[in-house]
């Protein structure tokens, strides 16, 4: 079912937005050549505890995922993307992060996504990062009342395709509210003026996620960690956004922390 927030419940949930932006900032802030993806969990479950929210993640068990997830964020790698699952690994020169976190403060959830490198970055690299920041713009100044699910769709896709890169369609945005995953489902491709009528009210998590050379995905034995199929890497930026009339809000927005 899709839910439409009043403006009351959307100035509810500005705090949520605040904490889960402060928190991948920091995050990126300290995250270095050498540190290990456990310390990064744990620093993460920290903030979550001192701000008195609570994980979106940890015992969140869809139909996809093989047992509960068990950690507070999620850590993508090199050539994994999406669902992360934190491990005893520490990061090397030249790694490509994507961090992933969701938390609910005062009963309304916030999700946003981050990918950045670490040390020395490869050109490539930082071009991919580029491009689902340039697609994450692209779905906001879509996400205006009037328009349609699939002008986001759209634009997200327009910014890939002019690189050159597949889209995989089963994991993209989707609704967000008190709960983490709700409709609508935002797919990363679509055609324009298709799909649910954007309306006054609707709150989305946009989620451009792209991988170099194919748009195939693999699941790691841990039963959550999705992987490209031929070892390509991938990048992933989000923001939860609120539609209004008066133009979409980005709930998630780190500008003011100054960082993109």
């Amino acid at each position: 079912m899709i839910e439409l927030r009043t403006p009351a419940e959307i100035d509810a949930m500005r705090p949520a937005g605040r904490f889960v932006a402060e928190v991948l900032a920091t995050l990126r802030d300290e995250t270095k050549v050498g540190t290990n993806l456990l310390h990064l969990d744990r620093r993460a479950h920290d903030m979550i505890r001192a701000a008195g929210a609570e994980s979106c993640y940890i015992d969140y068990h869809p139909s996809f995922g093989a047992s509960p997830f068990g950690k507070v964020l999620c850590t993508s790698i090199n050539d994994a993307v999406l669902h992360g699952l934190p491990h005893d690994y520490v990061l090397r020169d030249g790694d490509l992060v994507s961090l992933d976190f969701a938390a609910s403060v005062d009963g309304w959830v916030a999700d946003s996504a981050v990918s950045f490198v670490v040390g020395s970055p490869r050109d490539e690299d930082l071009a991919l990062i580029d491009t689902t920041q340039r697609a994450l713009a692209a779905a906001i100044d879509a996400a205006t009342v009037g328009h349609k699910i699939g002008d986001i769709s759209a634009a997200v896709a327009a910014v890939a395709h002019a690189e050159g890169l597949s889209i995989n369609t089963d994991f993209g945005g989707h609704g967000v509210g008190r709960t983490m995953h709700g409709d609508p489902h935002v797919a990363n491709d679509g055609k324009a003026g298709r799909g649910y009528p954007l309306r006054d009210g609707l709150v989305v998590a946009l989620e451009p996620w792209f991988l170099q050379t194919t748009d195939e995905l693999v699941t790691d034995p841990d039963g959550w960690t999705l992987r490209s199929a031929d070892g390509s890497r991938g990048a992933h930026s989000e923001h939860t956004v609120a539609i209004t009339a008066a133009g979409p809000i980005v709930l998630t927005d780190r500008s003011f922390l100054g960082v993109d």
